[in-house]
């Protein structure tokens, strides 16, 4: 299978980055073949220019900087994004992903509903860090990030690609033990891509 691993965190010694590292091992151990984006690595430039804006409800226009961040996507049959949630939401490199790659006329039709053109991914797997308790994320904010990434963008653009999402809560004081426990997760989610 190929999978499109994105990777969103400024920091190349972060948890995220080891996260993205592990994730990135299991899955050619598993035989899969990775296509690992670093977004910060890469030098993405998130934001959104007038001329991208008013070609949305127009022709559509793919900037060179996208077309092939586009193609990376297009091949893959499984997408695994890597990121720390901040403010109980995505880091803004990673939304201007979703802002300027998954754009009209690649990642789906504008249509009422919204005409899915993802349809090639079969899985999406989130993996995030938090640093807050896991009740704040889910009894208090009612895990807004989830929220956006499963019914929003992919249930708009990919509604046949199954969602997986695995979040470490007070990630900022994980210990080996926790940190353990949390792999072996991320190693069975994993074990679904098949």
């Amino acid at each position: 299978m190929r999978v499109h691993l994105v990777h969103c965190h400024p920091l190349s010694e972060s948890l995220n980055a080891h996260l993205a590292g592990h994730i990135a091992q299991l899955l050619i151990e598993r035989g899969h073949e990775v296509d690992r984006l670093d977004l910060y690595a890469h030098g993405f430039s998130p934001a959104m220019s007038a001329e991208e804006r008013r070609a949305y409800y127009g022709a559509p226009m793919t900037p060179p900087d996208v077309e092939p961040l586009q193609e990376r996507l297009a091949a893959a049959d499984h997408l695994v994004l890597v990121f720390p949630t901040w403010w109980f939401s995505l880091p803004a490199m990673l939304k201007g992903w979703f802002d300027r790659v998954w754009a009209p006329g690649f990642a789906y039709d504008h249509g009422t509903p919204i005409r899915p053109r993802l349809t090639q991914l079969k899985s999406v797997t989130v993996v995030t860090t938090l640093g807050s308790p896991w009740w704040v994320d889910k009894l208090v904010m009612r895990q807004p990030v989830k929220k956006v990434l499963k019914t929003a963008l992919i249930g708009a653009c990919a509604p046949q690609a199954r969602f997986r999402m695995l979040a470490l809560h007070e990630a900022e004081t994980v210990d080996t033990k926790r940190l353990t426990t949390f792999e072996g997760k991320i190693a069975g989610m994993l074990n679904a891509l098949d």
